[in-house]
């Protein structure tokens, strides 16, 4: 979660709405409050466009506070970019019911009382029954990407039971296994409903392909096809999540993707820091680090975004997880509570160009649960260099 200062809009006289709708003709400035107990003030509105309905995706940027100690436990913008939602879905059902009284382009202060918020659930910073008070703005109603146009092309199977479909040629090179692949892609059941899109999120992803950390049929289909090709992809349960349910997605699901291949890179293999003959240093939590290469630049501090190229290992020596492979640097603000404990605290003791060692205790980690493919309890071992402070 994000922590950053949070400004408070002046509260105006409280406006009840018999139905527990806000108004078609909104005035800036007033407060309303519905008959669920949600309260909004308008700061701006866009009458003339369109408001979202249950089930729309759209883009939004918040910043959310706590009520009862001004902590922020949220702040998109300090991301770059929004975030896409679909309304309707979400854990807050108090932001659900904002939007919907939302044209395109509003931005409004919300109050949500714990029965809309959490409830009586502890959410990271979030004590249990907290009041949340969100600035919230629609930045954009998403249109939901349209499936390729694959009538009269050839389709390819293979062994495997996968079937492809190249719908437009490009030049680059052939996408290859141990290559890390930058991707758009829209995924469909075989009805036609989208499950998931990294159009409609504006951000295409990033995989290592060949290393199974994507279904199989993505593993084995994009490595069929080249850099500028875009090409649909019919992929089998059994190539897919099998017979386990994923998300949003049915067990024994065959599922469609639109795929379109923006860029692929032999990956660079992280290595692991050389820390013989190096002091091990020790803080009073227990965090442990070594000091690999010193810099010169600015000092990290609480309240700082940061960027760093990190590797995260076991203490069997096996790697987890890593921002080198991706090729990608990996940002948060200092202090905020967005990555673990043992981070916030050992890169506040860092300076740009520093590579340090952290053993990370689990009590500074993920505790005593199971996170992703680390287990309870686990002592982790980041190399992290800092690249930037902000």
């Amino acid at each position: 979660m994000k922590k950053i200062l949070f400004i408070i809009l002046t509260c105006m006289t409280s406006n009840i709405i018999a139905q527990g709708q806000i108004p078609e003709k909104i005035k800036i400035n007033e407060a309303y409050t519905t008959t669920s107990g949600l309260k909004m003030i308008f700061s701006n509105v866009n009458q003339q466009n369109v408001k979202p309905v249950i089930g729309d995706k759209v883009k939004i940027h918040l910043i959310g506070k706590i009520t009862s100690d001004s902590s922020v436990w949220a702040n998109s913008y300090l991301e770059g970019n929004p975030i896409t939602i679909e309304i309707g879905s979400t854990k807050i059902k108090g932001l659900d019911e904002a939007l919907i009284y939302m044209h395109q382009g509003d931005k409004a202060n919300v109050t949500i009382p714990a029965a809309l918020g959490f409830g009586e659930q502890s959410i990271n910073a979030i004590p249990p029954n907290s009041t949340l008070v969100v600035d919230l703005e629609l930045v954009e109603i998403v249109i939901p990407p349209k499936p390729f146009v694959t009538e009269g092309l050839d389709t390819t199977s293979l062994p495997s039971g996968l079937k492809y479909i190249v719908v437009s040629k490009g030049r680059g090179i052939k996408v290859d296994t141990g290559m890390m692949v930058r991707i758009h892609y829209t995924g469909f059941f075989e009805n036609g409903k989208i499950f998931d899109s990294s159009i409609e999120r504006g951000e295409p992803i990033k995989i290592p392909i060949g290393e199974g950390k994507v279904i199989k049929g993505w593993d084995e289909g994009i490595t069929k096809l080249c850099v500028g090709d875009k090409a649909r992809l019919l992929i089998p349960y059994t190539l897919a999540y099998g017979e386990t349910e994923r998300g949003s997605i049915p067990a024994k699901s065959n599922l469609i993707f639109d795929v379109e291949i923006l860029s692929a890179d032999k990956i660079e293999k992280p290595i692991p820091y050389n820390v013989e003959g190096k002091d091990t240093l020790v803080t009073s939590s227990g965090l442990k680090y070594i000091i690999v290469n010193k810099g010169t630049g600015t000092a990290a501090a609480e309240g700082k975004k940061v960027s760093v190229h990190y590797t995260g290992y076991f203490t069997d020596g096996s790697l987890f997880d890593s921002s080198v492979e991706r090729g990608e640097a990996f940002s948060f603000v200092l202090g905020g509570g967005q990555v673990i404990k043992g981070w916030d605290e050992g890169v506040a003791l860092m300076k740009m160009g520093d590579k340090f060692r952290f053993v990370i205790p689990y009590h500074l980690a993920y505790g005593e649960n199971e996170y992703g493919p680390i287990p309870g309890k686990s002592t982790l071992v980041f190399d992290v260099e800092l690249l930037n402070v902000e």
